[in-house]
């Protein structure tokens, strides 16, 4: 499971969480959603448009989809040709 794949909250957590209730993002401010992994950096400037592909809709904290781990690892969008 990829790290933007997971919230982090127990299950007592998720059940008071107003966010929790499907397609929300767990918002930064959060204290449970902040991400003390090695791999996360936070991307700046134009490392946040660095890679077009990326499905940012897949990340589950709000803090994923301005990852440069996520930005350049995370899902691809898939192409319509």
């Amino acid at each position: 499971m990829a790290c933007w794949d997971r919230r982090g909250c127990d299950e007592e957590m998720l059940s008071r969480c107003p966010h929790s209730v499907g397609n929300d993002y767990c918002p930064a401010e959060c204290k449970f959603a902040t991400c003390d992994l090695p791999s996360h950096r936070q991307a700046v400037g134009l490392q946040i448009l660095d890679n077009p592909d990326v499905d940012r809709n897949a990340a589950i904290k709000e803090q994923c989809r301005t990852c440069l781990f996520f930005i350049q690892h995370g899902p691809k969008l898939v192409s319509h040709i």
